[in-house]
């Protein structure tokens, strides 16, 4: 069996209740229920804190939790949504611990040993694991304790976050009153017969008397009371995508509103990746319509992203050259992750443009010319001096598209088109006077060259230039070239 010799129990309270509250903020405040099942049969499977006040509770009929709160509001029970919350509590976990156990919807068991170390002791850990549990729509109740059974009953019991120190669980549990947990209706039924009313009472009770009279559902309850942990850790491992999805209860046939709808799932998305510390350089959209087909985009992202605004522009730029064809009833967003890495700048020198900021110029270009229409220019391989063609226009990070930082580094500013000038050369052919370049008459000093580039023989539009680097009486290094077929001299580019 593993050793896990501090773990931390995140549970959040109607989980079912809480992914959807998660993906509509504004009912937090309203009474909400989660309804499943057909007309008339529909029955209550969980409730919000607001709702329970209201005497709402799990497994009632509909119609009944309408009569007892009128202003109950009432979703359909969402697989997808539960699934994405389910994704997100457990991504929050991870950017604090790489060991989890997703143990059930709303609950993941976080080993915390040796985290003392690094972020602080158990308390601290509670904390931050109730602030990144918050961080992405899912307010958490956080129990640390030595065993995994004695961290739940913590969080259960805890306004916030508890913490059972070392050595102290059969303590601890002691006085927890059974009313606290929930238990199958047998198990509570026969303790409430006996008289036993605490988790104390229940682990004093002789364990054979209790398998004997109950079966396994009284072992369970024994291990409970004792904090004792019946099953090894079982570790999460995450797959290898980030998603997030929201099922509509109504059709959407017009952009703005499914901008909306857009940046609720995007804003959960990169709150999970903020809380793992990872960005997104690539998305997948997919929209459900209504005729049960789907829409979908894949976006590569010219830098990588976690924040909502950017993400949102590109999306809906993308959106408005290429709409979907039917209303739409479900949308998802699914993001390629990287690592986030922190870029340090040059002192003294200004802060380049943003990389999400000239993402957003790109997204506004494609909507305007279109996708085809925007790139970048990338070399060919060939020698002829402008040989290019377009391709998809990807930026640096800021590390990487840094300048030098040598004193002594030439700038190389081509001129386009070339300006035409006029020669003197010498008895050898080497350029001597410059005239109509950047002064009007300027002496050569001295010149390196001539670099000889000829091809494309077999074509009408054959070429054959020599190129000259000369140093001029005004101060000025240039680069000259010459046309040897048409006999014409360029001025191609300047040195700064």
């Amino acid at each position: 069996m593993d050793r896990v010799t501090r773990v931390a129990c995140v549970w959040v309270e109607a989980f079912g209740a809480a992914a959807v509250e998660r993906a509509d903020p504004a009912l937090r405040e309203a009474p909400l229920a989660i309804v499943a099942g057909t007309v008339p049969g529909r029955r209550v499977t969980d409730v919000n804190a607001v709702a329970r006040e209201a005497g709402v509770r799990s497994g009632m009929e509909e119609a009944e939790a309408v009569a007892r709160c009128p202003a109950l509001v009432r979703r359909a029970a969402s697989d997808e949504t539960v699934a994405s919350a389910r994704r997100a509590l457990l991504d929050a976990c991870y950017g604090l611990s790489p060991r989890l156990e997703d143990a059930a919807p709303g609950l993941v068991f976080v080993d915390v040993a040796g985290l003392e170390r690094v972020i602080g002791v158990d308390a601290v850990i509670a904390e931050r694991l109730a602030r990144v549990s918050h961080a992405v729509g899912l307010p958490a109740r956080i129990g640390v304790a030595g065993t995994r059974t004695a961290a739940r009953v913590a969080a259960r019991v805890a306004a916030r976050t508890s913490v059972i120190p070392p050595g102290a669980e059969a303590a601890a549990l002691a006085g927890v009153a059974l009313s606290a947990l929930e238990w199958p209706t047998e198990v509570a039924a026969s303790l409430a017969r006996w008289g036993v009313s605490t988790l104390g009472e229940l682990a004093a009770l002789p364990r054979d008397g209790l398998a004997g009279r109950l079966g396994a559902a009284g072992l369970a309850a024994h291990d409970i009371a004792c904090g004792r942990d019946a099953a090894p850790f079982q570790p999460w491992t995450p797959p290898p995508f980030w998603e997030e999805a929201q099922a509509l209860d109504w059709e959407i046939d017009a952009l703005p509103a499914l901008e909306a709808v857009l940046e609720r799932v995007l804003d959960r998305l990169t709150a999970r990746l903020g809380a793992a510390h990872l960005a997104a350089d690539g998305v997948q959209l997919r929209l459900a319509l209504a005729s049960g087909a789907h829409h979908a985009r894949a976006l590569s992202l010219a830098c990588p992203m976690d924040e909502t605004g950017p993400m949102l522009m590109i999306l809906a730029h993308d959106l408005t050259a290429r709409p979907p064809q039917e209303p739409v009833v479900g949308v998802a967003v699914q993001a390629h992750a990287v690592p986030r890495r922190a870029v340090p700048g040059v002192l003294g020198r200004p802060a380049a443009p943003a990389v999400r900021d000239l993402a957003t110029v790109l997204a506004r270009l494609v909507a305007l010319v279109g996708a085809d229409n925007v790139g970048a220019i990338a070399p060919v391989d060939s020698h002829h001096p402008d040989a290019f063609a377009p391709t998809s226009l990807r930026l640096e990070s800021e590390e990487a598209a840094s300048p030098p930082t040598g004193d002594d580094v030439l700038a190389f500013r081509r001129l386009r088109p070339p300006r035409q000038v006029r020669i003197d050369t010498d008895a050898a052919g080497r350029p001597c006077v410059v005239r109509g370049a950047l002064s009007d008459v300027a002496r050569v000093l001295h010149c390196a060259g001539p670099w000889r580039l000829s091809g494309d023989w077999w074509d009408t539009g054959r070429w054959s230039r020599e190129e000259w680097d000369v140093a001029l009486d005004d101060r000025t290094l240039v680069r000259l070239a010459h046309d040897v077929l048409r006999d014409q001299w360029l001025l191609d580019a300047v040195y700064d």
